[in-house]
């Protein structure tokens, strides 16, 4: 047997295990080839404007670009203008994920991931009419599409949305607030979780709509946040808009299942990203540690600082080996509902390792940690970016809980069926 190729930085845990000369049974040729793509687009084409694109922005053509490389399209199928390869499996998303968040931090190329987490839905319940006019002019970068589900009262607590549609013929006249929307400068769609059911109704309530940015009564306003964002995150106000009953996706009031299942998707990105930037924080610390000198011998040389890198490369091996096992399963058909407690936990750990590695990272560079220049930039960046990682997307403690409660109703379940 040969032994595998090596790619990108050998120092040990700076990169996953399979770039290093190590087998898996999950990476072929063709993922070798794409992660080479990807790399060179990072390299060449993102970290240079980093600095400059989170001051300005980063360009909306830069979708165009990356559609020319594959990477708009890779998750769609041909027959809805994408270029899915022909032995796609979840390993390609896994590695997308992991080589855009190499870039370190500030949410460069964001709307990608927000596309294709908006999209979905599009593709498993709308029209045959909306999945044409909406994913092929995403796919070719022209356009973009938001996910807005989370209200001033309704983060993680979906089935408490307030904004209604109210049917009249064949339109919904849609009321409401979107907050934390991803993306919302750039989407020209919004896949929009509403209330259609009576007030109360909770989940069973709920539906899906295609809203459009430039139909009257949607306004769009920029956020702040925390952590440095060449993105955006928006505030939207929906007031009496008037939505064709046409782009409703899905059944009416079965929004919930719908948006239930994408939200493992979500997660598993999420989880993919922060992977690769708690990598980051480790590759800058270790080389950090190499060359700097304090009571007379290399950062590398004390012990404690040892201490700190190793365990930050145990966590983040863990999690890597953690997200492969949730990919494989994806990869092999098995159900997003089958999966809502693997990756609800996935994203916990995924956070809270994301965390500890940039909170070390920061006590090995010191002072240099908490200045946006210099050799610990990054790492100043990519701390302000954990939370997040720990609040999008579904917030620790409550998916630690939905685990819990949906194990307790498979557990009473089985003991049900043996009475």
């Amino acid at each position: 047997m040969s032994a595998p190729s090596k790619f990108g930085n050998q120092v040990p845990f700076c990169e996953p295990y399979w770039y290093q000369g190590f087998h898996s049974p999950y990476y072929t040729e063709n993922h070798k080839k794409f992660r080479a793509t990807l790399r060179k687009f990072v390299e060449e084409e993102l970290k240079p404007n980093v600095d400059k694109w989170i001051k300005e922005g980063y360009p909306k053509e830069l979708h165009k670009r990356a559609a020319e490389i594959g990477l708009q399209g890779f998750l769609v199928p041909s027959e809805y203008g994408g270029n899915r390869p022909a032995d796609f499996d979840t390993f390609y998303e896994l590695i997308a994920c992991d080589e855009l968040a190499r870039s370190g931090g500030g949410n460069v190329l964001g709307q990608l991931a927000i596309n294709s987490m908006a999209l979905p839905p599009i593709l498993r319940a709308g029209s045959e009419e909306m999945k044409k006019r909406v994913i092929q002019p995403v796919v070719r970068g022209e356009k973009n599409i938001c996910l807005a589900i989370s209200e001033p009262y309704a983060g993680s607590d979906v089935a408490n949305i307030r904004t209604t549609a109210r049917r009249e013929g064949e339109f919904y006249i849609v009321n409401g607030l979107k907050k934390w929307i991803t993306g919302g400068l750039m989407g020209d769609y919004f896949t929009t979780a509403v209330r259609t059911g009576e007030e109360g109704s909770g989940m069973a309530g709920i539906s899906v709509l295609l809203i459009e940015r430039d139909m009257p009564g949607v306004s769009i306003r920029k956020m702040e946040t925390q952590f440095d964002n060449a993105h955006n995150t928006t505030f939207i106000e929906l007031q009496d808009v008037k939505v064709p009953v046409a782009n409703l996706i899905g059944e009416e009031n079965a929004g919930f299942m719908l948006l239930l299942t994408n939200f493992n998707h979500e997660r598993f990105v999420l989880s993919a990203a922060a992977s690769r930037a708690a990598r980051v924080c480790y590759e800058e610390a270790f080389m950090y540690a190499l060359e700097r000198e304090t009571f007379g011998k290399k950062l590398i040389n004390h012990q404690i600082i040892r201490y700190k890198l190793a365990e930050m490369a145990r966590q983040i091996e863990a999690l890597h080996d953690n997200l492969e096992r949730v990919c494989y399963q994806f990869s092999k058909g098995v159900s997003d509902f089958a999966l809502g407690g693997q990756c609800a936990m996935l994203k916990v750990q995924a956070s809270r390792t994301y965390e500890y590695c940039a909170r070390e990272a920061s006590q090995i560079f010191g002072g240099n940690s908490i200045i946006k220049e210099g050799k610990g930039k990054i790492v100043e960046r990519l701390y302000r970016e954990v939370r997040m990682t720990a609040i999008p997307g579904g917030s620790e403690e409550i998916l630690l809980d939905f685990t819990m409660r949906q194990a307790a109703a498979r557990a009473n379940k089985l003991r049900q069926s043996k009475l």
